[in-house]
């Protein structure tokens, strides 16, 4: 498949001029010009690279590429050495950050949406943020079990609120900032992927439980769904690595 119409089709279905992100989204190191094999992942370390090197990928499709806001913007050490992996093997790097978290199918946070099995009651559509309901009220310690057990991590549990739970907030990834709104919706629970000192604070007296799950383990759905969206209606091979990550 020809790069740059992989790259229209991608800016398009991600509706990727919708956000002012904090890193460019599409392509960030260009390889091949024609594209066969893809490797998916979260991140785009040098353990990623490798893989995709050893897979002979042509290119490699990521939720964390480069470039960020605020970063150190020369190519050395760390970055110079991925970089060049990258350029010596021809391959593409393509990132896409939060149109991939809000995409409403294959978006990480509709995706855990499914993994869970919460209603999607959101008021704003929007919004980074989702909101949810449990089909029936669940003791807290059996939802946290099963959060656990659906992204094989054990999260850490911050106890704010009720017993019962059925309403549910959620954001994948670093977004523990974002519990206010959750606390304005009224949520018994809010998931996020991370968590700040602030938050123990910020939850017990306001009356909520938090829950962070893992940044890798909530935002791994996305990539991988995206990835078999184009092995479905591509002639591409593709590949998820999953490099795993404790944070």
């Amino acid at each position: 498949m020809d790069r740059k119409a992989l790259l229209n089709y991608l800016d398009d279905y991600l509706k990727v001029l919708s956000f002012k992100d904090y890193a460019p989204n599409g392509l960030q190191v260009e390889g091949a010009e024609d594209i066969r094999r893809i490797v998916t992942g979260v991140t785009a370390s040098q353990a990623l690279i490798d893989k995709a090197i050893e897979l002979e990928a042509d290119t490699l499709l990521v939720h964390h590429g480069y470039f960020w806001k605020n970063e150190i913007p020369t190519i050395t050490s760390m970055k110079k050495k991925r970089i060049d992996s990258l350029l010596r093997h021809n391959i593409n790097l393509l990132g896409y950050h939060l149109p991939l978290d809000a995409h409403p199918v294959l978006g990480n946070n509709a995706q855990l949406a499914a993994l869970w099995n919460i209603e999607d009651i959101t008021p704003e559509p929007t919004s980074l943020v989702r909101l949810g309901m449990l089909s029936t009220p669940t003791e807290m310690e059996a939802f946290k079990s099963f959060v656990d057990q659906s992204l094989d991590r054990k999260s850490l549990h911050l106890p704010g609120g009720k017993p019962q739970v059925q309403k549910i907030a959620w954001c994948s990834g670093g977004a523990q900032n974002y519990i206010q709104q959750a606390i304005d919706w009224d949520a018994d629970v809010y998931i996020s992927g991370e968590v700040s000192e602030q938050t123990t604070h910020q939850a017990l007296e306001s009356g909520i439980h938090y829950l962070a799950a893992g940044h890798h383990a909530t935002e791994r759905l996305g990539v991988k769904m995206l990835g078999e969206h184009l092995q479905k209606h591509f002639a591409l091979e593709v590949v998820f690595c999953d490099i795993n990550n404790p944070v």
